[in-house]
């Protein structure tokens, strides 16, 4: 739908249900940040894989980087939207290196134990609440970066999770009000040094959680719109083209809504905050035996709808 013709719809006399579909249609885009020659950028990916229209070449307004323009609102999303309806400053997928999506989140949250696959391969119960922790900004890379292998571990292991990016403020959000809060969705490998998650540091997950380089993340955000049902999604890993994890976002344990609401109360939400959802089964480490990753092994996790991040190990 051409931008003109959404302005028109949305000050004229249609109803309150065209209203709402037009709007569901509106914010149906992928949005990534990349280096080009002429800098850094945030844009709209035309398609898994596609050419990106450079946003900050169609309007001075734009910040180069995808907190600020989550921040933005709807204000930067109409112009988003209108610059992907003219077709002008789009970029050939080989003019760009895809960088993350958000690489400076306020909170970079994660939510353990929350597949109830991956409870019952650990012969564990599931939780009666989400298990929050964290990793640092730090260990933020992008979706085709290498993941540097620390000297410090020997347990190097791999996790695909599904990713919420907050799009607004908020504070005590209740559940039924919580997609409001919601930008979209992305792609996390949550890289984890088990021995020092489960066996060292007090079993603190920190360490272990957020070594450099610990956190692709990628390859777009795709707002909530464009994916539609976030629990039903085929996730997946697969270490040297050989398939590890393999299974739905239909097993969240707690799906986005309480998500959001239960970390929402303890702090408050800012756009631009991106919460890990937890991984399924099918990890190293409860592997028999356990398998772990190793320099020169090529990692890819990918959800549907989303894309795929490809990192070797190095």
């Amino acid at each position: 739908m051409h931008f003109s013709l959404y302005r028109r719809l949305l000050t004229g006399s249609k109803t309150l249900t065209l209203t709402s579909q037009i709007i569901r249609q509106f914010h149906k885009m992928r949005f990534v940040q990349f280096q080009s020659e002429s800098g850094r950028g945030v844009g709209v990916e035309l398609g898994d894989g596609g050419d990106i229209v450079d946003l900050n070449k169609c309007s001075s307004q734009i910040p180069n980087n995808m907190k600020d323009f989550i921040a933005g609102g709807q204000t930067y999303l109409d112009i988003a939207k209108s610059a992907v309806d003219t077709g002008e400053n789009v970029l050939k997928r080989n003019q760009v290196s895809l960088l993350s999506p958000i690489d400076n989140p306020e909170k970079l949250i994660c939510i353990g134990m929350n597949y109830i696959d991956h409870c019952a391969e650990q012969n564990m119960p599931v939780p009666k609440e989400p298990v929050v922790f964290s990793k640092f900004n730090s260990s933020i890379i992008g979706p085709l970066d290498n993941i540097p292998y620390p000297d410090e571990t020997n347990e190097l292991d791999w996790e695909v999770e599904l990713t919420i990016i907050i799009g607004k403020t908020g504070k005590n959000i209740p559940k039924d009000k919580a997609m409001d809060y919601v930008f979209g969705y992305t792609v996390a490998h949550d890289v984890s040094a088990r021995d020092w998650q489960l066996q060292r540091n007090g079993n603190q997950f920190l360490i272990g959680k957020s070594m450099d380089g610990f956190c692709p993340l990628g390859p777009a955000i795709v707002t909530k719109e464009e994916i539609g049902d976030p629990h039903n999604l085929h996730l997946w890993t697969r270490v040297n083209g050989v398939t590890k994890q393999d299974s739905n976002t239909n097993q969240l344990v707690f799906k986005t809504e309480e998500v959001v609401e239960f970390c929402s109360r303890f702090f408050t939400l800012k756009p631009g905050d991106t919460i890990l959802t937890g991984t399924p089964p099918g990890v190293g480490v409860f592997r028999k035996p356990p398998e772990f990753l190793k320099r020169g092994d090529v990692v890819e996790v990918g959800i549907e709808k989303i894309g795929v991040l490809k990192n070797q190990i190095v």
